[in-house]
């Protein structure tokens, strides 16, 4: 992803909060591509560093790198 996007927010991501590196209006959701407004920001993963624009999103991405893991 490339960070010099206007508007793009850089983020760091704990559980269960995140914090901002560099500010901006939204993030990119790892899975899908979508922008997400940071006030719209409620699915992300501190152990992948990614963010997720919902649920199923997330859930998938954690079967992707679980998978990975297993594989």
């Amino acid at each position: 992803m490339n960070a010099d996007i206007q508007g793009l927010a850089v983020l760091h991501y704990e559980t269960p909060h995140f914090d901002i590196v560099r500010p901006g209006q939204f993030v990119v959701c790892a899975v899908s591509g979508s922008r997400i407004d940071l006030d719209d920001l409620k699915y992300w993963s501190a152990e992948f560093q990614e963010a997720y624009v919902g649920a199923q999103e997330a859930t998938r991405a954690f079967l992707r790198h679980r998978g990975a893991a297993w594989g």
